[in-house]
């Protein structure tokens, strides 16, 4: 069985990260996304059970996806639900350059046994950024052209 983690702090989940994830459960047997807390993010937006509760209303029509809340470390997650892949997105050269670094510290810490997968992000959705959906929730914008219909319908209102 082909198991893949797709770690993120999604704050909040975006149309790109469903992209991505739809993608993976297409691909892999299993595909687990882990909302793990991202220490250079220090104003988030959502709580983490609030993030759980977004992703996994994205993901609910994908039965071989699970969301779930991790605080530890990646490795040991992915250990933890035996994955052998974890899924890295890009949306341009920048990310591509900061992932290909992670992927080997990735590898290094697992001993080898982890292998990253990166997408390339769907040209309609490179623009869209969890720090720009956030900006598009206080003002109170149509969150439906940045997220997963399900997830907009729960910020819907927030401010």
């Amino acid at each position: 069985m082909k198991t893949a983690v797709f770690p993120g702090s999604f704050d909040p989940v975006t149309l790109g990260h469903a992209d991505v994830i739809e993608r993976a459960a297409r691909l892999f047997d299993r595909v687990y996304v882990a909302i793990v807390p991202n220490g250079a993010k220090r104003n988030p937006m959502f709580t983490d059970e609030e993030k759980l509760a977004l992703v996994r209303a994205s993901v609910a029509q994908l039965p071989n996806v699970t969301a779930e809340l991790w605080d530890g470390l990646l490795t040991d997650y992915a250990a933890s639900v035996g994955a052998q892949f974890l899924i890295r997105a890009a949306r341009n050269a920048t990310d591509f350059d900061a992932e290909h670094q992670l992927s080997r510290i990735y590898a290094d810490v697992s001993g080898g046994t982890l292998e990253t997968v990166l997408f390339c992000a769907d040209p309609r959705y490179q623009h869209i950024s969890s720090t720009m959906v956030r900006e598009m929730v206080k003002y109170g914008q149509d969150l439906t052209r940045y997220m997963p219909r399900p997830a907009a319908e729960l910020v819907k209102g927030r401010k």
